[in-house]
């Protein structure tokens, strides 16, 4: 997940909720707008939409190899568990 820069300044930032006990609850977005305490912070590391939206295409066209890779590995642990 990219810190997302909006058109209007704003900034999305990625943020995960966690159980007490350390699983993973969900992930979202917080938006921060210009002045907040932490907006400068995150301002550096942040892509705006459309660099967030490029990186995302390269992602799924350069990852097809890793994917089938991927869905291999998932159906054999599939047909594992169900004691194929």
């Amino acid at each position: 997940m990219y810190v997302i820069r909006l058109a209007d300044g704003t900034l999305r930032v990625p943020q995960s909720l966690v159980s007490e006990d350390g699983r993973l609850i969900g992930n979202a977005y917080v938006d921060l707008a210009p002045g907040d305490p932490d907006y400068d912070r995150w301002l550096e590391e942040s892509v705006s939409e459309e660099e967030a939206a490029e990186r995302r295409e390269r992602w799924l066209v350069e990852n097809d190899e890793l994917e089938q890779e991927f869905l291999a590995f998932k159906a054999e642990q599939e047909d594992a568990a169900e004691g194929r």
